[in-house]
């Protein structure tokens, strides 16, 4: 690249950088990062569970975009969140759709004993043993979850870091439900390919996600963003990877 084009192309990056990014929402990169999907359909099976219940929750709800996605729901229907820019988001989407949605951090869940017979969680935390306090006897638990071992273990390489929650597998997720008195009905795993079309696209992605590359900014990753343009430019596109597992669970 030349002196301009390299300029024109941080330039760019910079706009990516400041790109406003709400709830779970990677709407802004449409056709410029592409995810390869689970064999499993997390939406459809987690509609066909509504479907038998009287009371759901779901766990670390973002913004809302995929549990407003389940509707119709139960009488009794409420997400909790614990990251505040989420929260109202959250409130804006589900509280039209009859869904009370509760700020709540930490592992202590602020419910009753046995309140739902069936709690959902797409890519939250998990406490065991919280989970089944707060679930009826027959109630259903039914996750998915970004395996930390190996999703984005070689984006993160590219930046010299160090990759956060390595330790999420479904091997930890299903002995600890087990553990719990958990019967497990049905878990697998999944390995497949995320593809940038563009590095501000991975800039904006990283921003979106700041556990991925800690301190991650455009000023202090340039000479890692200038190599991965070079890779662009020879390739066409920059695939790395990503991991997925789910559990159904039982009390």
């Amino acid at each position: 690249m030349g002196e301009c084009e390299v300029i024109s192309k941080i330039e760019n990056w910079k706009k990516d950088e400041k790109a406003v990014f709400k709830g779970w929402n990677f709407s802004y990169l449409k056709g410029r990062m592409i995810e390869q999907t689970p064999p499993w359909d997390y939406i459809k099976i987690a509609k066909k569970l509504m479907k038998k219940s009287k009371s759901v929750l779901d766990m670390e709800t973002g913004g809302g975009e995929i549990f407003s996605s389940l509707k119709p729901f139960p009488k009794k229907a409420v997400a909790y969140e614990g990251y505040k820019p989420n929260i109202l988001i959250a409130r804006r989407k589900l509280n039209p759709l009859g869904v009370k949605v509760v700020e709540c951090r930490g592992s202590k869940l602020p419910f009753k004993n046995e309140e739902f017979d069936l709690v959902l969680n797409r890519h939250g935390a998990m406490n065991a043993k919280e989970l089944y306090r707060i679930l009826k006897n027959g109630g259903v638990f039914f996750t998915q979850q970004v395996t930390g071992a190996e999703d984005s273990q070689d984006l993160v390489k590219e930046f010299k870091a160090k990759r956060k929650f390595s330790d999420i597998t479904l091997r930890k997720y299903s002995k600890q439900l087990s553990k719990e008195g958990f019967k497990i009905i049905k878990s697998k795993k999944w390995a497949g390919k995320r593809i940038f079309k563009d590095v501000g696209a991975i800039v904006y992605y990283l921003k979106a996600i700041p556990w991925i590359v800690n301190g991650f900014s455009v000023k202090t990753h340039i000479k890692y963003l200038k190599k991965l343009q070079v890779k662009l430019e020879k390739k066409g596109k920059l695939k790395f990877e990503t991991g997925r597992f789910m559990i159904l669970a039982k009390k």
